[in-house]
């Protein structure tokens, strides 16, 4: 009988006992694939916790203090200027200056040459130039795209690639309606004995100046560089560096050539205190960025007779969707964020213990839908969590026109900065999926990233101008000689052996963004520190400041950076 059911003739169904069987065969298979692929993640944890403790040793590595070898009577007297009071009193009167000068950029600023609000980089320049002779008279100066900062000190060595130091002149605009909140006014630079007031001494003046004094101290003391030395200036950072990096960053690229450079140091992080610890995270990589502008089309008319829903509702609805979606939290192995985690495990006293044990079992794959890692670590809070978590936020809505007439076209935008290992395709990807279902809800038609036109009912997605993929991210490596290490080298010597060195990550862009073809080696790094100065110096609101103590640091790093990369046995 069962012989007679198992063969049938092609092209006649199959009897149910024989569709039974088949079944049970699939569903056995299933099972069998599914605890395997569970036995193979569990032996692989297995090893992971067998060399839990070589591994975490390695994990982290710290490198020596790393001083300049040359030591010439003028650079030994430099090194002494540099802790003076006279050294002191002088930076502080630069650094006011600095301040002093207004160079605010606006979101709606017109074409240079033409909006005259351009005109006070020119005062910024004439200010440079006066403080700093000595820079403008040894170094090859060029303007470029008028306010743009060229500085290049020529090296003897041609076969080492330069090192390039960068800052911006310009600095975020002060609110009229804020000014009567600061405790100074915010273009005088007051200093109050330990803090120079005003906006721009922390984001990004103590850099400009710390850079500018540090070689004109240099060049003082008779120090002639062996490496070229390049600083790039821009002047429109905070309004997204199109103008000013983004043309300094073509001209370096023509000149030195694809990764011409050895090393760039830009502005970004500094000092985290975690765990019991004290750490330097130089930003090694940056999330991506893109907007996304949702327009919902729907008929418009009198208010008086309302449709259900109309433009404005869908859209409400489409938002709360977006809301109630968020992006999972995932340490994709490249994120430096888990580097950072790595070295909490390997050096800090009170890294927590659920986090100690489950990194040795962190990786990226199928094994785990979800990654318990970094969803252990998000729970220290947002600051944390978008570390490691693509964000998304809708920024900017409006729609209708008047009070007694239905919506026709309602817009929103809404902004992503893009996790680390994800892509902005993936943004693009969810929000269409969420549009259509709300598009199939009420019989919308859907325009996804296309060159469409709108039409009637309808929901359109566009991206915006400027959309960045996640950063290159630096290499950490501290075997041999490295730019990190002779960076991370640079710091322990300036601030001692009980500070720790990790790789850290920028939530937001930098002019870096123009420079990924010049290097791989790029450094988002504010290496000036003073502990009794909290957070990030007010940057971006009332009250900036910056400490003169953490400038004065910021000086001295840059003069030895400058000596050690010099010195540094890599091309």
């Amino acid at each position: 009988m069962l012989e007679k059911e198992t063969l049938l003739s092609p092209g006649r169904p199959e009897a149910p006992r024989t569709q039974k069987r088949r079944y049970w065969l699939h569903l056995i298979g299933l099972l069998a694939a599914v605890l395997l692929l569970r036995f193979i993640c569990d032996a692989l944890d297995a090893v992971s916790w067998g060399g839990y403790e070589a591994w975490m040793v390695a994990q982290c590595p710290q490198v020596e203090p790393l001083v300049p070898s040359q030591k010439t009577p003028s650079l030994r007297e430099m090194d002494n200027y540099l802790a003076s009071n006279k050294f002191r009193n002088e930076s502080i009167a630069r650094m006011s200056g600095a301040v002093q000068v207004p160079s605010q950029s606006y979101d709606d600023l017109g074409p240079i040459g033409e909006d005259k609000r351009w005109d006070i980089m020119y005062e910024m320049a004439a200010y440079l130039e006066k403080t700093f002779p000595l820079v403008h008279s040894a170094l090859q100066w060029e303007k470029v795209n008028t306010h743009g900062l060229l500085y290049t000190w020529e090296g003897s060595d041609k076969s080492l690639k330069p090192t390039v130091l960068m800052a911006h002149q310009d600095v975020v605009p002060v609110a009229e309606a804020t000014v009567g909140q600061w405790t100074h006014p915010p273009f005088e630079g007051f200093y109050d004995g330990e803090y120079i007031w005003g906006r721009g001494a922390s984001d990004d003046k103590t850099n400009l100046i710390g850079i500018l004094e540090a070689v004109e101290l240099l060049i003082d003391a008779g120090f002639k560089p062996a490496r070229t030395l390049v600083l790039s200036f821009g002047f429109d950072e905070e309004i997204s560096g199109e103008q000013g990096a983004g043309r300094l960053a073509s001209v370096l690229v023509d000149r030195y050539g694809k990764h011409g450079a050895a090393v760039i140091v830009d502005e970004g992080s500094g000092v985290y205190g975690a765990w019991g610890s004290t750490f330097f995270v130089p930003g090694v990589a940056e999330k991506g960025y893109i907007d996304v502008e949702i327009i919902v089309r729907m008929p418009g008319g009198h208010s008086s007779v309302p449709p259900a829903h109309n433009g404005i509702g869908v859209m409400s609805e489409l938002i709360t969707m977006i809301e109630a979606n968020p992006y999972e939290p995932r340490l994709y192995s490249e994120n430096p964020y888990l580097g950072f985690l790595k070295c909490g495990a390997a050096h800090s006293p009170e890294f927590p213990p659920k986090l100690r044990k489950l990194l040795p079992t962190h990786r990226d794959t199928a094994c785990h839908k979800k990654d318990k890692l970094a969803l252990e670590a998000a729970k220290a809070g947002d600051l944390i969590k978008y570390l490691f978590t693509t964000s998304l936020a809708p920024d900017v809505i409006s729609g209708g026109v008047k009070n007694n007439a239905l919506p026709e076209r309602t817009r929103v935008l809404v902004n992503h900065r893009v996790n680390i290992g994800e892509h902005s395709s993936d943004v693009k990807a969810k929000l269409t999926d969420l549009a259509e279902t709300v598009a199939k809800k009420y019989n919308l038609t859907v325009h996804a990233f296309t060159d469409e036109a709108e039409t009637p009912l309808s929901i359109s997605l566009k991206a915006g101008p400027l959309t960045l993929e996640p950063a290159p991210v630096t290499p950490t490596s501290v075997e041999g000689v490295t730019p990190y290490s002779v960076l991370s080298g640079t710091t322990r010597a300036l601030y001692g052996t009980d500070l720790l060195m990790a790789p850290g990550l920028m939530p937001g862009n930098t002019d870096t963004r123009y420079y990924w073809d010049l290097t791989r080696h790029i450094f988002r790094f504010n290496p000036g520190w003073d502990p009794k100065q909290e957070g990030m110096g007010n940057i971006h609101t009332v009250d900036e400041n910056v400490s003169v103590l953490a400038h004065i640091r910021t000086v001295q790093w840059y003069s030895m950076f400058i000596r050690n990369m010099d010195e540094a046995s890599m091309a």
